[in-house]
């Protein structure tokens, strides 16, 4: 007759915690034999193609942080952050925005959550034959704008020209160097338990508003795109809370692969609260309606930010000062156990594993 004692909960609950760190802690697996959209997703295929096929071939020191931008110094001392994004989105305009306000806030946001002040950025362009002289004309003149309203210039670029159908309009890429000032650092390995989890405003417009503006779901809402640059409220945020660990802007992928990041490379637990998730009534009734979960869906001018507890009401105080951080609420905490994971306290009073995205929900929103 056995003596064992049956196991508590809690101690069952430590099994299968302990089984799914040990599967996570996995490095990502290419096993596809071509590409798919999934791998341009920002979820899990992202990741295994990234691993598996560019880190790889260009394995150093820099690249393996996997960040936003790279942090680089150079000889004199001085510190930059250089970035590189490419813009794909279809339809090429939507409400709140265009691929030409993308192709600028996608790269100054990348820098600015880096902790750089963004200062140049270059513009190269992929044209499909037969593309209206007046349709470019226009989406210049956004990017232009965007370019001011960012504080940034284009200083430079290129163009190619393509025959028609091997291209959809009009693609985009940009790169973009940053100042990063004397002291400033932001990383992973600076996070401890008990910082506080940041949003910096609403979450799930931007991908919404591009899925809906496809015109293919038959489905109407007043959702517009939250594309902007960060750079201004980042500077907010350093300047009340000057101790901040870490910051992501939230794109492919959204605030549930972040945080997911944010875990695996710190290995705290990332706890989000669900009730205290900002999104908008009708940007949650289209995600529902879709059977979407908000957590990943792309926006292009929110953050995910990491602040010592102690700053926290300062840091949010600050930020809804601003014009563009008006909703920016305290989402979460950082715990020392599980370690490695995202889970989510609902609003039932229960919890959820919140894992990477898997597979593409909303292909080319960026």
């Amino acid at each position: 007759m056995s003596t064992t004692e049956p196991a508590t909960s809690a101690e069952r609950e430590d099994r299968v915690l302990e089984r799914i760190d040990k599967f996570r802690q996995r490095r990502p697996r290419l096993l596809d034999e071509v590409v798919t959209l999934a791998h341009g997703a920002g979820g899990k295929s992202s990741a295994a193609l990234v691993d598996a096929v560019f880190v790889e071939a260009f394995r150093n020191e820099e690249l393996e942080q996997l960040g936003d931008a790279a942090a680089l110094t150079m000889p004199s001392g001085e510190r930059l952050a250089f970035s590189t994004d490419s813009y794909v989105v279809q339809p090429l305009r939507f409400p709140g925005g265009s691929i030409g306000h993308l192709a600028v806030h996608g790269t100054v946001n990348d820098l600015a959550v880096s902790g750089a002040r963004p200062r140049w950025l270059s513009a190269a362009f992929v044209i499909e034959e037969g593309f209206p002289i007046a349709e470019l004309r226009e989406i210049v003149a956004d990017m232009s704008e965007a370019a001011v309203l960012s504080g940034v210039q284009i200083v430079t670029g290129d163009t190619k020209v393509v025959g028609k159908g091997a291209a959809d309009g009009v693609y985009i890429s940009t790169a973009g160097v940053g100042v990063i000032p004397e002291g400033r650092r932001l990383s992973p390995d600076l996070v401890r338990a008990g910082d506080k989890v940041l949003l910096s405003g609403t979450i799930g417009a931007h991908g919404m508003a591009v899925m809906l503006a496809r015109g293919d779901l038959a489905i109407e809402a007043d959702i517009a795109s939250d594309t902007a640059p960060v750079n201004s409220l980042v500077e907010t945020l350093l300047e009340a809370a000057p101790s901040t660990r870490w910051m992501r802007d939230a794109t492919r992928g959204g605030v549930g692969t972040v945080c997911n990041e944010l875990a695996h490379a710190c290995q705290l637990a990332v706890i989000i609260d669900e009730q205290s998730l900002p999104i908008e009534p009708q940007v949650l009734g289209a995600c529902d309606m879709l059977g979407i979960d908000p957590l990943y869906v792309a926006n292009e001018g929110k953050f995910v930010a990491i602040v010592a507890a102690e700053e926290a009401d300062a840091a949010v105080a600050a930020l809804r000062a601003h014009p563009r951080g008006a909703d920016a609420t305290a989402v979460g905490e950082i715990l020392a156990e599980p370690p490695g994971i995202v889970a989510l306290r609902t609003s039932f009073g229960g919890s959820r594993i919140v894992d990477m995205l898997v597979g593409d929900p909303l292909p080319r929103i960026c």
